[in-house]
């Protein structure tokens, strides 16, 4: 009988990013892939939102590994926190290619623990040992660089993981998916489990090539001649900034990276030999004044509203390198990620306003998706052919149509797996199934605090969104007296001096539930806190259909 094998899902299953697993046996485990999400505008002082660390961290002692199946944040934006959260032992290692562990070493300085990863570049098609697991990394096309499928031989069989995934027959770089290995794979010894990317499980047909915008960018290029150019991109789009940098040189513009990590991983992109782009053709952002408009391109991050990225900081007139006007033609190089379209929205009107021109995927041909679409899945499962299959990487309803799509290809319904974050497939000798071993639940991160828990990602909306009411009174807690009136004051809840009715109504409630309190001999003083707290909530609810946070600031005296 065979070693029991249980893979572990920390992210990634039910919302697009935090892609986080574990795969483990009693005595080894091999983390796969460690990412984040970004907050937005419904989680108010978020900077980032990740997996929770504490399943891998009680089993530290059997940490043998990570793999890094490509660079971009949603699957290695975790690692610094990981790294932390697994304090000073001996250095993680951490399996990649050259490129995405380039990535991960500026993340890990810039966060002062270099020194916490031992960083193995690997090649396409190597194989190597991580413990007692056999890994062969095979070269996958996605809209970064340098991605890699992983096939895990274990002691269950193979688990071929596809990592983010698409079919690009002209990819910029001439490096495709190795279909005829995994179909290789697939004969001798088989796939046991396959886990795919399922982001675009939904939408019928291929994805486009990368190559298939050149046209469009090269149309911007023709088009606005005179002008000056700020096209925004994912700085990990290393292919993007590739087709844009080929048309600056065509037309020889100089480009100009703005933003810290577009700065950071163009030139890390340069230095391993997957961006060309001469020296004459590009420069440092402080040399913006010294070209005329018709020679600038500048490559800036920001495509999705961030608000402290580079295009936000142009739109609010905080740039400190450059004042939009007429002149400017501001390209959006990538649709909206779901969820992001009011921000992009808001984003593009603020640069209107500046007098800059749009233009964005909507008018020009200037995006392709990074994610194979069903029929490129549907390539995937059958040369794959694998024996079970659970769908990975994206809300539920791309798992859901993906789980579809895989019994449609084939896999018997009984072994088509469905899980969420927080679920472990348990693969034995004669079956895999599933079983809930943690909440899967989120942490927060706000950068000048740390982490934060649930309860005050809740206290922070309700401020937001109902405001805040504190009511003040003074006891004489010997004689159990109220000393004067308590005294109600708000904050993003009401007007008060409009409201002088109101808070005098409401005031009269927490008297009388003070007063109450305070006569019964059996209430302590937290009794007659809660008293008044739920006196006035419910007063606040009937009258204004709200519910502010409430703060009781009842303060005791002797006599």
């Amino acid at each position: 009988m065979a070693t029991e094998v249980r893979i572990t899902f920390l992210g990634g299953l039910g919302q697009i990013g935090r892609n986080c697993a574990t795969i483990e046996t009693d005595d080894e485990l091999l983390i796969l892939d460690c990412g984040q999400m970004f907050g937005d505008e419904t989680l108010p002082g978020v900077d980032a939102i990740l997996p929770d660390f504490t399943y891998i961290v009680e089993r530290a002692d059997k940490l043998v590994g990570c793999i890094a199946t490509h660079s971009h944040e949603d699957h290695i934006g975790g690692f610094p926190y990981l790294l932390r959260d697994l304090g000073d032992r001996k250095p993680v290692p951490i399996w990649g290619s050259k490129f995405t562990l380039g990535m991960i070493q500026g993340k890990l300085s810039e966060a002062g623990i270099p020194s916490r990863a031992d960083l193995v570049e690997v090649d396409d098609g190597e194989r190597v040992k991580i413990g007692s697991f056999g890994v062969e990394f095979l070269p996958v096309t996605h809209s970064t660089p340098s991605g890699l499928i992983s096939s895990i031989t274990t002691p269950q069989g193979v688990v071929l993981h596809s990592s983010d995934f698409k079919l690009d027959h002209t990819p910029i770089d001439g490096r495709r998916t190795d279909l005829a290995r995994i179909g290789a794979l697939s004969g001798d010894p088989g796939i046991r489990l396959l886990l795919a990317d399922s982001t675009n499980a939904d939408s019928p047909g291929m994805s486009e090539s990368e190559s298939s915008i050149r046209k469009g960018i090269n149309d911007i290029f023709e088009d606005h001649a005179e002008k000056r150019l700020i096209i925004s991109a994912f700085s990990s789009h290393i292919h993007r900034v590739q087709q844009i940098a080929d048309e600056a040189v065509r037309t020889d513009r100089v480009v100009f990276p703005l933003g810290r990590s577009m700065k950071r991983n163009l030139q890390l992109a340069r230095d391993v030999g997957i961006l060309t782009l001469p020296d004459r053709n590009v420069a440092d952002i402080e040399r913006l004044d010294d070209y005329p408009d018709d020679r600038v391109c500048i490559v800036a991050t920001g495509s999705q509203g961030e608000p402290r990225a580079a295009l936000s900081q142009m739109a609010s007139g905080d740039s400190k390198f450059l004042e939009l006007g007429d002149n400017d033609v501001v390209v959006f190089s990538s649709h909206p990620i779901p969820g992001n379209e009011a921000a992009v929205g808001r984003l593009r009107n603020a640069l209107a306003r500046k007098g800059a021109s749009i233009v964005h995927s909507g008018n020009v041909h200037i995006h392709t998706t990074g994610h194979g679409k069903q029929g490129e899945l549907q390539t995937l499962h059958a040369v794959a052919s694998p024996e079970w299959f659970a769908p990975v990487h994206g809300e539920y309803v791309h798992l859901v149509a993906h789980a579809e799509l895989g019994r449609s290809m084939g896999v018997p319904a009984e072994r088509v797996i469905l899980c969420e974050d927080g679920d472990q497939l348990v693969l034995t000798d004669n079956k895999i199934y599933s079983q809930r071993v943690t909440d899967g639940g989120k942490v927060y991160v706000d950068g000048s605090i740390g982490h934060l828990t649930q309860d005050v990602i809740d206290d922070r909306l309700t401020l937001g969104e109902n405001g805040f009411l504190a009511i003040d009174a003074i006891i004489d807690w010997d004689r159990r007296e109220l000393i004067g009136s308590p005294k109600l004051v708000s904050r993003g809840w009401l007007d008060d001096a409009s409201a002088t009715e109101l808070l005098a109504e409401g005031t009269k409630v927490a008297e009388d539930a003070i007063l109450a309190g305070l006569a019964d001999p059996e209430a302590a003083f937290g009794d007659i806190e809660r008293l008044t707290r739920r006196a006035v909530g419910r007063w606040v609810s009937d009258r204004t259909r709200r519910r502010p946070m409430l703060a009781p600031m009842l303060r005791s005296i002797s006599g």
